[in-house]
């Protein structure tokens, strides 16, 4: 790699493609291409100090690859924006596709019970060894620290210069920069427009801090209904983690992906419903609580919990707090409203969200290049020709558990593969 000391001096230099960008979907287009076309002048750009850096901490420093849903029409259920548009780019190379390339590269993934595939090395190390052994065995340069200042197209490719001052020109370019603001600049000075970023997938600030207490408590599956003033509710269900400042886990994480522009909107305010025990009717949960008003009436309802489903320190805080049924009382002298207000706490209790934290293992956005601005046969642009865009720098994004990386391989891999093509027509 060389970063932009060495491209001071000198007249405009040349390239058949420049990527700018170094992260997943960058590299993986930079790869598709030369394989594709062995022997072009490929050059990477990129600005920050390191390439694929979002690769190296992602997953806990494990790098979630992709995920084991190999049905195109199912996987495309995982991006609350861009499923449409990832159809066909997903029928040409999809998460099987994924796990074949770095397989014949050296590099074997494992898939874990929630279907996130991760190499069997757990090193994100891995990954990112892999990626740049390939661009330096095909000759593709990087160039680090090297931010891209100005871009110009023109009848015959594309003008750019650094920020350090050096000039280049190129036949074909790719932006790959995610949600990086620069990026979404060099964007709209070639004539698109953008759909304005906001995070997705993070967790809920509730500020309750009995609930807070509770820290470190998981349900494995509960149910989550979002209500937001401009949309219909939204559902989601999974596992659900209790953390210091509110609610974490996969459900939580899915359904901020989907109401990510909704809660943006209300200032991260709403109201949250969950339903802890989803696997039950109602009227089977009021029976199980009237079985033991009958059976155990002796016995304080705080003792213990009657749903394996939920912990006793949970039982206790929506029996005690959230009910409000106070610390010793007996089943036998449990009201029917109070029997209600448990049942209610149990099936839909409401929660307030007062904002949101951060994932710390994906940081992920909505918004960016809009789609019809696009071909998704070949990621080049309907604004610009000659310009292709892939990963997050498009209004794509999927939930956690692979799909943001998957989203990158796949659209870096058609712009690749499309940009070759492209050269070779034009020989």
């Amino acid at each position: 790699m060389r970063d932009d000391l060495s491209l001071r001096s000198g007249s405009a230099q040349r390239a058949a493609v420049i990527v700018v960008g170094a992260g997943a979907a960058g590299l993986f287009g930079a790869i598709a291409c030369a394989e594709a076309s062995p022997g072009q002048s490929i050059h990477i750009f990129e600005a920050g100090r390191e390439p694929l850096a979002k690769v190296r901490i992602s997953g806990g420093g494990r790098c979630n690859v992709t995920h084991a849903c190999f049905e195109p029409s199912l996987l495309v259920g995982h991006y609350p924006r861009g499923s449409n548009a990832l159809r066909g780019p997903f029928s040409r190379f999809q998460p099987r596709d994924t796990v074949a390339w770095f397989e014949q590269r050296g590099v074997r993934l494992k898939t874990e019970a929630d279907g996130r595939m991760f190499p069997v090395t757990d090193d994100s190390g891995t990954i990112v060894d892999c990626l740049l052994g390939e661009a330096r065995r095909l000759g593709i340069a990087i160039h680090t620290g090297c931010a891209i200042a100005q871009l110009r197209p023109d009848a015959e490719g594309f003008w750019l210069t650094t920020r350090a001052g050096a000039e280049w020109r190129c036949d074909r370019l790719l932006l790959a920069t995610g949600s990086s603001p620069g990026g979404y600049r060099l964007a709209l000075k070639l004539g698109h427009d953008l759909v304005p970023p906001v995070p997705s997938l993070f967790t809920f600030n509730i500020p309750d801090p009995a609930l807070r207490d509770l820290a470190g408590v998981s349900v494995e599956t509960v149910q989550l209904s979002l209500a937001l003033a401009d949309s219909p509710t939204l559902t989601q269900s999974g596992p659900l983690l209790i953390t210091h400042w509110g609610m974490s886990g996969p459900a939580v994480l899915k359904l901020s992906a989907y109401g990510a522009m909704g809660l943006h909107r209300q200032r991260y305010r709403a109201k949250l419903t969950v339903n802890w025990l989803p696997a039950l009717k109602q009227d089977q949960v009021r029976q199980t609580l009237i079985a033991l008003k009958q059976g155990q009436g002796k016995r304080q309802v705080a003792a213990f919990s009657p749903f394996p489903a939920l912990s006793r320190r949970l039982w206790q805080y929506l029996a005690q707090h959230r009910a409000e049924l106070g610390t010793s009382l007996n089943w036998a002298d449990l009201s029917k409203a109070q029997v209600q207000r448990l049942v209610n706490e149990l099936t839909r209790g409401d929660y307030a969200i007062a904002g949101k934290g951060v994932f710390k293992d994906e940081f992920v956005t909505c918004g960016g290049i809009p789609l019809p601005e696009v071909n998704f046969k070949t990621l080049e642009s309907r604004r610009c020709p000659g310009l292709y865009l892939a990963g997050e720098i498009l209004n794509i994004d999927g939930v956690t558990g692979g799909f943001n990386f998957q989203n990158a391989w796949t659209t870096g891999w058609l712009a690749g593969q499309a940009m070759a093509a492209a050269l070779a027509s034009a020989d």
